[in-house]
């Protein structure tokens, strides 16, 4: 592309947008190109429209001169790409939408926008005093809440299916034009925020995992707080408890007495939430070996496998759900423990005593128990971002930013059947092959659904060590690949396997057509969750100061 038409497009831009939201600085373009793995795409422009018509003229430039348009909300996607484009292109930031359009009390919801935050939401409901809850990711407070939606991220309370519990789509589409999705598509209708189907063929999918559109607005349920909430913990030392744990807890998820996720994670994923890699200690050696995690295990009281849940609901329903949980899992665990607000509290306050009526060494997991159990309330935490800095030698200089600071992370997130077959498998292979690559292998498995976990497996690593980027994409992609062959695809990529984990062929020459008919010149976000396809695309930037 001639330089003199992306100069062209930054000046249409500025016009549209305003000078001060087209931003060409040189060290913001590096940033926003950072991420916490090595990518390859270099960014030529961050744009940032207020409202959905800005977004509007910002495509309708983009067509004009055939330049892609990435966009992002919070820019937060750790591990999966953070703001980086998946090729070269103009980031579109969507930070300034950032209103809380509708909130309604007696309905359960509330309408936003792209940069509306976890943390924003959160303190909308506080200062409301309102009874409902919101349900939140394991993700910084102030990650966009559409942004994990469109990515099909997943929580911790009944609402955990973020994708499942949104509705009343505004899409802006690659052309410019708007359209809205299920109800809200009539004129006046009352229940655009109510329901996800509409009438007629659902569009609402199309949307997520895609580059069809921009969600410019969307509706999202909230949670009655329930009467009695209580969480409960267990851990087993058993290397293969894992299976056992799983074909008990299935049931109590098909039946519908465990209503949101439950967690559960192994040794290395609790040790990374809590500490740092032990570089001073000369006795061990990367990557943590049986033999220290052995060790490790004893001295911070914890399980070869960790797990979490919530209870929702009355008192007599929580209570009955206690006595199936005891049941279920007698036998199978060698610890588990109920907890609500008031346990948790003279938990903290009198760890000693905890222990020597329990055994249980509380103080040493507060630090997990804490942020885990407000999660399960809908309460978003930044406690989980430690685990970014796990082969860090140095301290965060000020906030913590896994991009600045060169934190590795890259997570490979394959779906399984929720069997003790599966996920032993699935966990056996994961640990092998990430072990073979010199990494940790954090594993958490989320039992998501009735019928279906998601093995989120971890490799952490510091990209200020020569050599260690190749390295953890070679693992990486070694693992994606081979539990594909077995039969367990991602729910999620990153922007580097966008190109090798796409199913057959018959399915991409759908979505290739889908994608041609919605976006002719191919502006909008070219390479995400798309092969790459013999279509006429917007060209690649040439990437150089661009004069106003």
């Amino acid at each position: 592309m001639p330089l003199s038409m992306l100069n062209e497009a930054v000046r249409e831009w500025e016009r549209a947008l305003g000078v001060e939201n087209v931003t060409l600085d040189a060290a913001v373009l590096r940033n926003v190109s950072t991420a916490t793995f090595a990518t390859t795409a270099r960014v030529g422009a961050v744009i940032r429209p207020g409202n959905t018509e800005e977004v509007q003229r910002a495509l309708r430039i983009a067509n004009r001169f055939r330049i892609p348009l990435y966009p992002i909300a919070s820019g937060k996607n750790w591990g999966y790409g953070s703001r980086a484009p998946v090729r070269d292109g103009v980031l579109l930031d969507l930070g300034r939408m950032n209103r809380i359009l509708a909130f309604d009390e007696d309905l359960a919801y509330v309408t936003i926008e792209p940069g509306v935050t976890q943390r924003q939401l959160q303190s909308f409901l506080r200062e409301r005093k309102s009874s409902l809850w919101m349900d939140a990711t394991g993700a910084s407070p102030d990650c966009s809440i559409v942004g994990n939606t469109m990515e099909r991220g997943f929580g911790h309370t009944p609402l955990g299916d973020h994708a499942g519990n949104a509705c009343g789509f505004e899409v802006v589409l690659p052309t410019g034009e708007r359209i809205e999705t299920g109800f809200s598509r009539f004129e006046g209708s009352k229940t655009g925020p109510l329901s996800r189907w509409g009438v007629g063929p659902s569009l609402d999918g199309l949307f997520t995992q895609s580059n069809f559109g921009i969600v410019t607005r969307m509706s999202v349920w909230l949670m009655p707080a329930p009467e009695r909430f209580e969480a409960f913990f267990f851990l087993t030392r058993k290397e293969d408890g894992l299976a056992d744990i799983v074909d008990a807890l299935r049931p109590l998820r098909l039946n519908g007495t465990l209503r949101s996720t439950i967690h559960i994670g192994n040794d290395y994923k609790v040790l990374t939430a809590t500490s740092r890699f032990p570089w001073a200690d000369d006795s061990v050696a990367a990557p943590l070996d049986g033999a220290a995690m052995t060790r490790l295990r004893k001295t911070l009281s914890i399980g070869y496998w960790n797990g979490s849940g919530g209870l929702y609901g009355t008192r007599g329903q929580v209570k009955e759900a206690k006595r199936q949980i005891r049941r279920a899992l007698a036998g199978k665990v060698d610890r588990l423990q109920f907890v609500d607000d008031r346990l948790l509290r003279l938990m903290a306050r009198f760890s000693t005593p905890f222990r020597m009526l329990t055994g249980w060494d509380i103080s040493k997991t507060l630090k997990v128990l804490d942020p885990v159990y407000n999660l399960m309330k809908g309460v978003p935490t930044e406690s989980t971002l430690g685990s970014a800095y796990w082969r860090k030698r140095e301290d965060p200089l000020s906030a913590p930013d896994p991009d600045r600071d060169g934190c590795g992370l890259l997570w490979c997130s394959p779906v399984v059947p929720s069997t003790g077959k599966d996920v032993r498998a699935a966990t056996t292979l994961a640990s092998r092959i990430v072990l073979a690559h010199g990494f940790e292998p954090q594993m958490s498995l989320s039992l998501a659904t009735e019928r279906s976990a998601i093995c989120v497996t971890t490799i952490s690593y510091d990209r200020h060590v020569p050599g260690e980027d190749a390295r953890a994409l070679a693992c990486y992609k070694a693992l994606t690949v081979a539990l594909l062959e077995h039969g367990y695809p991602p729910y999620r990529l990153n922007i580097r396997s966008m190109d090798f984990a796409q199913g057959n062929d018959q399915y991409a020459g759908v979505i290739a057509g889908l994608k041609a008919s919605l976006d002719p010149n191919g502006v909008l976000a070219p390479g995400r969750y798309e092969r790459p396809v013999a279509v006429q695309e917007a060209t690649p930037l040439p990437v150089v100061a661009v004069l106003r």
